[in-house]
C-alpha cells in the first residue's frame, strides 16, 4: 500500500489517499462510499470487492483499490505525530481502478520459440496471483498442457529449498513477491544446476540481476542500478530480443564449430602423404611437398574458413536443447566428424589421385616418380584434389543437418569468393613459372581438370545422403 496526507481542504472529504492491493487495503476499512454516502463495510460488502477484484484479475487486469479518510486538524497541522498506525486506520474504501497492460503480439511467439528450444520461462511478479496466472497463460509462457502451480509470497516463506526445489521442476508462476524471494529463487535454480537468465528494471532487482548467471536490464525503464547489476541491457525492452539474442549466440558458437571443422578435417590428407612415405620406407615418394602444405593451410583454406564464420545461423537451431556448460568446443563429435568423416575421404581421394597419375604415367609401385616432371604432374594432382575435397567441405559444413540446397544457398558471398579464389590461387601456381619453380608443381591436363570438377559433386552427394539420414532418425 502507499498513503499520501493531503493538506486539510473543507470542499473535499478526506485529506488521506490510499493506494494498495484490494485485499490488503480492505483490511484497513471500516466504512465503504457507496452512492456518494458513507457506509459500513460489511462482510458482504467486502466479498462483492474481493469477487470484482478476482473477476478482473482473471482476465488479466491489474487492480488498485483506493481508499481514504479524514485526519483530525491536530494531526494534519502536526504531521510529526502522524504515523502508518494512526493513519492507515478506519478506512473507507472508495473503489477499485483496473488497469490494462497488453504484452506485445511478439511476445507469444517468442514464448513458443523458448519451448522448444528448451528453455524454461518463470515468471516472478508483485502482482496478485490470479493476474499472474491469467497473463502467464495468455502469453503462453507456461504450458497450457501441464498442471500449473501459483506459488505467493506468503507460501514461499514456509517453503523448505527441498519443497522449492520439487515446484520448480513443473510449471510454475511466484506471485506477490519480494525481492529477496527473487534472489532465492535465483540461487534456487542454480543450485539445481540451471543456467539461469533474469530480467528486471527496478533498485529491488539488483541483488537477483547479480546472482543470476546472465542478468538482463531494461534500457528504457530501467533504473541506473539495474543496469550496473547486468550483465546485459535490452535497448529496447522486449522479451522477444532475449530470444533472438539467444538464437545469434547459438548461431555464433556453431559458426567456431564450422571453422574449426573445416580447418581440421585438411589435415589428415595432408599428413597422409608423411605416413605412406615414413612406412614405405620410402618408396611411396612425399604425394605432397612442404611448400604444397603450406599453400593449402595459408592459401587456399583462409577464405572459405572465414566465410563459414559469418554464416546464418542454421533453420531449426531453436529446436535443440542447450548445449551444456561442461561440454567443449572441440568435442568428440567434431574430431570424429573432422578426421573419419571428411578428412577420411579426402585422404582416399587424394591419396587415389596421386597413385592414379602416376599409373596414367606409366609409373606404377615401387616405381614411382620420384623426380621430374611425372613427380610434379603426381603431387600438384595431389594438392588439386585436397583443394576440391576443401570446395565439397565447407559446402556440406555450412548445414550440419540441412540440406544445402535451400533458398539461402547464395546468401553468404564469402564462401563463393573463397571458391572462386581457390581456383585461381591453384591456377596461378600451375601456370605461372616462377610459381611453378617455388611450389613444385605443373600443369594439369584436361582429364585432371575433368576429375577434379567431379570430385565436390561426388562428395556432396554423400553427405547429402548422409543428412538425410541424421534427420530420418533424429528429427
Amino acid at each position: 500500500m502507499m498513503t499520501v496526507i493531503l493538506k486539510p481542504d473543507d470542499q473535499h472529504q478526506f485529506n488521506v489517499a490510499t493506494k494498495g492491493a484490494p485485499n490488503q487495503v480492505v483490511k484497513y476499512c471500516s466504512t465503504c462510499l457507496l452512492n456518494g454516502k458513507v457506509v459500513p463495510l460489511t462482510d458482504d460488502l467486502k466479498q462483492k470487492i474481493m469477487d470484482a477484484n478476482d473477476g478482473y484479475a482473471r482476465r488479466g487486469l491489474r487492480v488498485l483499490a483506493v481508499a481514504g479518510r479524514r485526519l483530525p486538524d491536530s494531526m494534519s497541522n502536526d504531521l510529526t505525530t502522524a504515523t502508518i498506525a494512526t493513519v492507515e486506520k478506519d478506512l473507507t474504501f472508495i473503489g477499485l481502478s483496473v488497469m490494462v497492460d497488453p504484452p506485445r503480439e511478439e511476445v507469444k511467439k517468442a514464448a513458443k520459440v523458448c519451448h522448444r528450444a528448451h528453455i524454461k520461462i518463470i515468471m516472478i511478479t508483485g502482482d496478485y496471483s490470479l493476474t499472474a496466472k491469467s497473463i502467464a497463460q495468455n502469453i503462453g509462457i507456461v504450458d497450457p498442457n501441464k498442471p500449473l502451480t501459483v506459488v505467493t509470497g506468503e507460501e514461499l516463506k514456509q517453503m523448505s529449498d527441498d519443497e522449492l526445489k520439487e515446484k520448480l521442476k513443473g510449471e510454475i508462476v511466484f506471485a506477490r513477491m519480494a525481492p529477496e524471494q527473487k534472489y532465492r529463487v535465483v540461487q534456487t535454480l542454480q543450485s539445481m544446476g540451471e543456467v539461469v537468465a533474469v530480467t528486471g528494471d527496478g533498485v529491488n532487482d539488483a541483488p537477483a540481476l547479480k546472482k543470476a548467471d546472465i542478468g538482463v536490464a531494461m534500457g528504457v525503464t530501467g533504473t541506473d542500478v539495474a543496469k550496473e547489476a547486468a550483465d546485459m541491457i535490452l535497448t529496447d525492452d522486449n522479451f522477444a530480443s532475449i530470444v533472438a539474442a539467444i538464437r545469434e549466440g547459438r548461431g555464433v558458437y556453431e559458426n567456431i564449430r564450422k571453422f574449426l571443422l573445416y580447418i581440421l578435417n585438411s589435415n589428415e590428407p595432408e599428413a597422409v602423404p608423411s605416413v605412406l612415405f615414413l612406412l614405405s620406407g620410402g618408396t611411396i615418394p612425399l604425394a605432397l611437398t612442404v611448400m604444397q602444405i603450406l599453400f593449402v593451410d595459408l592459401g587456399t583454406d583462409l577464405i572459405p574458413a572465414i566465410g563459414l564464420g559469418k554464416e546464418n545461423a542454421e533453420k531449426g537451431i531453436m529446436n535443440r536443447p542447450p548445449r551444456s556448460p561442461k561440454s567443449h568446443l572441440i568435442n568428440k563429435s567434431l574430431l570424429l566428424k573432422a578426421f573419419f568423416w571428411y578428412g577420411l575421404l579426402a585422404s582416399i581421394i587424394s591419396t587415389a589421385a596421386y597413385f592414379l597419375n602416376n599409373y596414367l604415367n606409366g609409373r606404377v609401385w615401387p616405381h614411382l616418380a620420384a623426380s621430374g616432371l611425372a613427380y610434379s604432374q603426381a603431387t600438384t594432382m595431389t594438392l588439386a584434389t585436397i583443394i576440391f575435397c576443401q570446395i565439397a567441405a565447407v559446402l556440406n559444413i555450412r548445414y550440419e543437418r540441412n540440406t544445402m540446397f535451400n533458398k539461402h544457398f547464395w546468401d553468404n558471398s564469402m564462401i563463393f569468393i573463397g571458391i572462386i579464389f581457390e581456383i585461381v590461387l591453384l591456377l596461378c601456381i600451375c601456370n605461372v613459372p616462377f610459381l611453378r619453380d617455388v611450389f613444385g608443381t605443373a600443369p594439369l591436363l584436361s582429364r585432371d581438370w575433368l576429375m577434379l570438377v567431379c570430385i565436390p559433386i561426388v562428395l556432396i552427394a554423400i553427405d547429402e545422403l548422409r543428412k538425410l539420414w541424421l534427420c530420418h532418425h533424429f528429427n
